[in-house]
């Protein structure tokens, strides 16, 4: 039986070897294992710069590109019609400082933006604070509040223009039938500043609300029940409560106000019927000033000087942005110290 058994196996074929680690086949799966791991790497290094690259190519088309082009204008003797000239270097800039009427626009531009600013802060805080009670049709109120900001601004400006006439205007009668004397809120400075700045509040006001609304919504209401237990009256609730929660919207509020405020454009231009800023630039803001640089006749269609005066306002922007920035930071430090 053993003897058949031993023929049956065939002992002189040797047995078959484990297979080696370096096999092309496991070779090809480590490598095809390697290269997902790499894309797998890849994706998460590189999917949130694909996600956020919109935003930063529609701003170097629209808003980097501009600035950089504009300063190679403000360099040259760039005209309307005869097109680049020589390069004069910062001789444009030299023009512009020493013109009267670019102080007085800088001037004004600065007079508007307070006058504007803040009360429309402080109006927006009250609003807010209003809306964000348990109201009847609150849906209601708080859409009501934003109409102003879907008006045309000029046809904000037509109206309200119509309204501060120097002799028909409906402020003259009113003060007129009360027994005081007509403004001349057009021909004066600081009243052509008021009407303006009205003119800002009507249309942006509303909209700050909002921005205030969502952030006080954001509030824990346990602080109000717990301030409420306390004896705390609403008004306490709201300078100990509401105000110290609305630290970051507020700057937030305040830049981008600051920023707006010294663009303004639509509501001084469509002021009166010529668009000049008043008869001795009683309105005339920095960007009327750059626009009629470029575009109006009395520039003369002088690009380069628009130019200039465009960059002088960018830096006047980065100061007023860098101070409101170290004012962030003294706040949020006397914050942290305080919330020790």
């Amino acid at each position: 039986m053993t003897q058949s058994l031993a023929r049956d196996v065939d002992v002189s074929r040797p047995a078959p070897e484990p297979p080696q680690s370096g096999a092309p086949d496991e070779e090809r799966r480590i490598r095809r294992i390697a290269f997902g791991h790499r894309l797998s790497h890849w994706d998460v290094k590189l999917s949130p710069y694909l996600y956020i690259s919109p935003f930063f190519i529609l701003f170097a088309i629209t808003g980097l590109f501009p600035l950089i082009y504009t300063g190679v204008v403000s360099l040259y003797d760039w005209h309307i019609i005869g097109g680049q000239g020589d390069f004069v270097g910062l001789k444009n800039f030299e023009w512009v400082l020493g013109q009267e009427k670019f102080w007085i626009a800088l001037r004004n531009s600065f007079s508007i933006f307070i006058l504007s600013a803040v009360p429309q802060i402080i109006l927006a805080l009250i609003i807010a604070a209003i809306l964000d009670q348990n109201l009847k049709a609150k849906t209601f109120w708080r859409m009501g509040v934003l109409v102003p900001y879907v008006v045309a601004p000029v046809a904000v400006a037509l109206i309200f223009s119509n309204m501060f006439g120097d002799q028909y205007g409906l402020i003259n009668n009113i003060l007129g039938q009360i027994g005081l004397d007509p403004v001349g809120w057009h021909s004066q400075v600081v009243p052509s500043h008021l009407a303006i700045a009205t003119m800002v509040n009507f249309r942006w006001t509303g909209y700050n609300a909002l921005i205030f609304l969502a952030a006080m919504q954001a509030i824990p209401r346990d602080y109000y029940e717990a301030a409420a237990i306390d004896g705390a009256s609403r008004i306490r609730q709201f300078f100990s409560i509401t105000i110290p929660s609305l630290r970051p919207t507020l700057i937030f509020v305040v830049i981008t106000s600051t920023i707006g405020g010294l663009q303004i454009f639509d509501e001084p231009r469509m002021y009166d019927s010529t668009g000049q800023g008043g008869a001795s630039a009683q309105w005339m803001t920095i960007t009327m000033y750059i626009y009629n640089q470029g575009f109006g006749v009395a520039g003369g269609g002088q690009f380069g000087h628009a130019a200039a005066a465009a960059w002088l306002l960018f830096l006047v922007i980065v100061i007023v942005g860098l101070i409101n920035l170290l004012a962030t930071r003294a706040i949020a430090s006397s914050g942290s110290r305080s919330g020790k």
